[in-house]
C-alpha cells in the first residue's frame, strides 16, 4: 500500500480531478480535504461515503482512504503535522488562543471522530466556504504578506474541525451520562496541569464528594478515574512519538512525568518496549 509523506509542517493543495490517481493509501500526517465543486465517493477504512460541493473530511494518520470521481471534482487539501500545530503556540499572557497543540488534542486523540463529512454544525459549513475561498484567492493573487493570512485562515478551519468534533462527541452516548462525559472533557483540557487531576481537586471541581467520584467514574466509563488518565497521557505520549521531533524531556515536561526515566518506566509497561525503541519501531 502506497504511504503519502509530507516533508514540510503543512501544504496546500489544489486540484481538479476527473478520476483520482491514487487507490488505497495512507498517510503519515493529517489532512483536511474539501470539496470546492463536484461530487463522487470516499472510501474510509472500509467504509463508504458520498461527497459534493461543500463537503469536508478530516483524515488521521491512520486512515486508508481514496476516491472514486463521478463528476469533475476540485479539491481543496490541507495537510499538517504535529510540528505545524507546535509551531502555532500562543505566547503573549494576553491572548487567548493558549496552547494549540492542548487545545487540539481532540483532532490527535479524539474518540467521538468518525469518517465521514466533519462539519456536523450547520452554521459552520458558510463560513468554511469563505475560509476555502480566502485560501483560494490568497494563493492566486500572491499579495504581500498571503503566507501569513493564509496560516491564520488555516488555523481558523482547523479550529472549527475541533468545535464540530466535540459536537460529534457531545451527540455520542457518552455525552448522555451526566458529569461523565464532562470530567473526560476535563481530563482532556487539564492534562498537562497534574496538580488539577487529583481526585479531590476534580471532585471539587464538579461539586462532587470526592469518596463518591471514583465510583461514580468508573459505574459510567467502566475504568477507574486514575485508570483513564493514566491511559490519556499514554496515548498522548503515543501521538508525540510517532508524529513529533520531540524530545523525550520536552515530552516528560510537556505531560507531568517526573522524568525520562518515569516515562521510560511507565511507557515500558504500557507497550512493553521503551520510548525511543517505540519511536524507531514505527519508523519515526
Amino acid at each position: 500500500m502506497f504511504i503519502h509523506n509530507l516533508f514540510e509542517p503543512y501544504e496546500i493543495e489544489c486540484q481538479e480531478l476527473e478520476e483520482c490517481p491514487m487507490g488505497d493509501h495512507k498517510n503519515t500526517f493529517f489532512e483536511l480535504v474539501y470539496i470546492v465543486k463536484g461530487a463522487g465517493t470516499h472510501f474510509i477504512d472500509g467504509n463508504t461515503f458520498e461527497y459534493d460541493e461543500g463537503t469536508l473530511f478530516l483524515l488521521l494518520p491512520q486512515h486508508v482512504h481514496s476516491f472514486e470521481v463521478k463528476e469533475l471534482t476540485s479539491f481543496l487539501f490541507i495537510r499538517f503535522n504535529d510540528i505545524y500545530l507546535k509551531a502555532q503556540k500562543g505566547k503573549h499572557q494576553h491572548g487567548n488562543l493558549g496552547d494549540w497543540i492542548q487545545k487540539l488534542e481532540y483532532i490527535l486523540e479524539s474518540n467521538y471522530h468518525l469518517p465521514g463529512c466533519i462539519l456536523q454544525n450547520r452554521n459552520d459549513k458558510p463560513l468554511v466556504a469563505a475560509l476555502i475561498d480566502g485560501i483560494i484567492r490568497e494563493y492566486a493573487d500572491r499579495q504581500e504578506f498571503h503566507t501569513e493570512v493564509v496560516q491564520h485562515l488555516v488555523n481558523t478551519i482547523i479550529t472549527i474541525v475541533a468545535r464540530n468534533i466535540w459536537l460529534i462527541g457531545s451527540a455520542n452516548t457518552i455525552a448522555e451520562q451526566g458529569h461523565s462525559s464532562k470530567i473526560i472533557r476535563y481530563i482532556h483540557e487539564q492534562i498537562h496541569l497534574p496538580e488539577n487531576l487529583k481526585s479531590a481537586v476534580i471532585a471539587g471541581h464538579f461539586n462532587i464528594s470526592p469518596r463518591y467520584i471514583h465510583e461514580y467514574f468508573r459505574k459510567h466509563t467502566g475504568e477507574s478515574l486514575q485508570q483513564y488518565i493514566n491511559g490519556y497521557r499514554l496515548k498522548l505520549v503515543e501521538t508525540r512519538l510517532r508524529y513529533s521531533n520531540m524530545r523525550m524531556s520536552e515530552i516528560v515536561n510537556e505531560l507531568g512525568f517526573t522524568d525520562e526515566s518515569h516515562l521510560n518506566r511507565v511507557f515500558k509497561k504500557h507497550k512493553g518496549l521503551s520510548p525511543s525503541a517505540y519511536r524507531k519501531k514505527m519508523g519515526v
